[in-house]
């Protein structure tokens, strides 16, 4: 068994079928999710490609193979672009701006994530690094795939849909989950890298989970 497979039976699988099922992922293929709700969603995920950006410039840094190097140097510069393009035109149609996304800040838990993020990828081994960063990567990538079987009738989520969904985002999941099975570590690390991949795998599901309830600091 390769080793992104093991962090995925580990860490992935259990929360994965829960992101499906959740009622943020059914209302967006349905139509009757809240624009409200994926307002809060566009703000929030606007926040964290930020930091995801930053994080992905450490996992360069570390990178042990000038062709990783690149590929997280490139990943990171791409995030900001997805920031800038496809939630910029989404905001516009959920009539909302750039200033008003600055304005409303991260929630909780887009600040834990992020935090947790960048604090694995700043202190962490290489190892490391590539595992707590890839749940994102590759639970969007499954979930696209997933979308685009159902659609929605709701053009703006069709929009999400076909972006997240698209076969380019699949080539660059690829290249992470190759550069994943090529990582070198001993027992100890093996297992750090296990924990991170499960904690930030549950953190894709409460990012999904926020954005349904729209939550807010509670003072």
């Amino acid at each position: 068994m390769t080793f992104s497979a093991e962090l995925w039976d580990r860490g992935a699988a259990k929360v994965y079928d829960e992101i499906v099922r959740h009622p943020f992922i059914t209302g967006l293929t349905d139509g009757t999710l809240s624009h409200d709700a994926f307002r809060y969603f566009i703000v929030q995920d606007s926040h964290y490609l930020r930091a995801y950006s930053r994080a992905l410039t450490l996992v360069a840094a570390r990178a042990t193979d000038e062709e990783a190097v690149s590929m997280f140097a490139r990943h990171a510069a791409e995030a900001i672009e997805v920031e800038r393009e496809l939630h910029t035109g989404l905001l516009a149609q959920l009539g909302l701006t750039p200033a008003d996304v600055d304005a409303a800040g991260s929630g909780p838990t887009t600040t834990a994530y992020m935090s947790y993020l960048t604090a694995v990828c700043a202190t962490g081994t290489y190892a490391e690094a590539v595992a707590v960063v890839l749940p994102c990567y590759w639970i969007y990538r499954d979930v696209g795939r997933e979308l685009l079987t159902r659609s929605s009738p709701d053009p703006v989520y069709r929009e999400w849909i076909a972006t997240y969904g698209s076969p380019e985002f699949d080539a660059v999941v690829e290249s992470v989950l190759a550069v994943t099975d090529r990582l070198e570590m001993g027992v100890a690390e093996r297992e750090r890298c296990h924990q991170h991949f499960a904690t930030t795998s549950r953190y894709e599901w409460m990012f999904w989970d926020a954005a349904y309830h729209q939550l807010d600091w509670p003072v």
